[in-house]
């Protein structure tokens, strides 16, 4: 999908394939989603995502990642 953010989408939830809550966007810059994942989101799923190890407060969300977008969630492709 080729998605185009905006600070509307700031504060949605971010989910899974299967509908699992993975995070909020806390920002958007420059077009860019920042998501502030949930504390228990597998290592595996932030590893497809290209999120890595560090542990650091937002991570950007790649739109290729994207199936998605409705008024209340950003809704993930199966990785």
């Amino acid at each position: 999908m080729c998605a185009e953010f905006t600070k509307d989408d700031e504060g949605k939830r971010v989910v899974d394939a299967d509908g699992e809550q993975i995070g909020i966007v806390e920002s958007v810059e420059s077009g860019t989603p920042h998501v502030d994942p949930d504390p228990g989101m597998a290592d595996t799923i932030k590893s497809k995502l290209g999120w890595g190890d560090a542990d650091e407060e937002t991570y950007k969300l790649d739109e290729q990642n994207v199936e998605s977008i409705s008024d209340d969630e950003i809704r993930l492709e199966r990785v």
